[in-house]
């Protein structure tokens, strides 16, 4: 079972920086960071740097001589919605990709926007000086890379839970599970790219079981349905932000028809609309549904109980076989 994902990022600090700048990551995601560096008045950025689980990542080369100096840490959006970085002192413009970004006050060109950045004091870790990004487990280095396989076994599919950092028993067992379903050997979980590895699969849908990706610039709501018997269960809502997949919990057994059905929301929840027409991914099945979380088995005059209708798209789906559906703009 998926459990939600929910961290708080702690950003730890201590005295200035003279030497090369570094950032670790001591969570179990894999995130990317930006930096903003301030000298009287005048604030750049730069990013995205990917850092993964357990290990650091150099930054920036040479004596950093500034006023102040930031970062906006964020895990990839695969995770789905996290909470924030618990500190934002300043907002400064960033973009897509590789950026770098001179008078990053204002945002001025395509692609740029504003996100909170935190200010920070590096500390001294050896011959650099480091940034560390944490989260409220407080785990070690070998804690967070641990951490950071098994949530992703678990999104890919794979039973790794918890997510507690300590390779137990069931975690060793999940990961001989990917590794076989791949053809790789044992050795590969040692690799440096086996989170590239686990978040492919994550990502692919090609384990048991659906895989939600939201490929749009805007929210998304989901909704599921599965028939047993003569019955059909819907239950919502799943939040999809963009750029993010997510995996919804289905019942261990199943043997009837499964839909699903969602659409695209704007900041207030309202139904987003292209072309006079809502942004939505459905079909012909017409169940009932609640604005609010819900699990409904009636589905005979959903206006008189007062719910609303939409229609739902069959799903391919089973015990065996992985479906991934990707909502995309027209």
């Amino acid at each position: 079972m998926r459990r939600p994902l929910a961290a708080i990022f702690l950003l730890l600090a201590t005295t200035a920086a003279r030497a090369d700048l570094e950032i670790c990551n001591h969570t179990s995601f894999v995130i990317e960071a930006a930096i903003g560096v301030e000298t009287k008045g005048a604030a750049a950025t730069r990013g995205w740097f990917r850092i993964d689980p357990g290990i650091c990542r150099s930054v920036l080369r040479g004596e950093l001589a500034a006023d102040h100096l930031y970062m906006h840490a964020r895990a990839l959006p695969l995770y789905g919605a996290l909470q924030p970085l618990n500190a934002s002192h300043v907002e400064l413009c960033t973009g897509d990709g590789d950026f770098l970004i001179a008078g990053a006050r204002k945002c001025t060109k395509p692609g740029e926007r504003p996100l909170p950045f935190a200010e920070m004091r590096p500390g001294k870790s050896g011959s650099k000086a480091s940034l560390f990004v944490a989260e409220s487990a407080g785990y070690e280095p070998e804690q967070a890379r641990i951490a950071a396989i098994q949530r992703l076994l678990t999104l890919a599919g794979f039973d790794a839970e918890p997510v507690d950092g300590s390779l137990g028993t069931k975690s060793e067992a999940a990961i001989a599970a990917f590794l076989k379903s791949r053809s790789l050997p044992e050795q590969a979980a040692l690799r440096s790219d086996f989170f590239d590895l686990l978040l492919t699969a994550a990502r692919s849908g090609g384990t048991p079981g659906l895989l939600w990706c939201n490929d749009t610039r805007h929210v998304v709501m989901a909704a599921l349905a599965v028939e047993d018997s003569t019955t059909i269960t819907t239950r919502g809502w799943w939040r999809i932000e963009p750029g993010a997949c997510v995996r919804p919990e289905l019942p261990r057994r199943f043997s009837g028809r499964q839909f699903s059905f969602a659409e695209a929301v704007d900041a207030t929840g309202a139904p987003v609309e292209i072309k006079g027409r809502p942004l939505l991914w459905g079909g012909k099945e017409k169940l009932c549904v609640k604005n609010i979380r819900f699990e409904i088995r009636d589905h005979r005059n959903c206006e008189a109980q007062g719910l609303d209708v939409k229609s739902f798209a069959p799903i391919d789906l089973s015990p065996s076989n992985g479906v991934t559906i990707r909502f995309r703009e027209p």
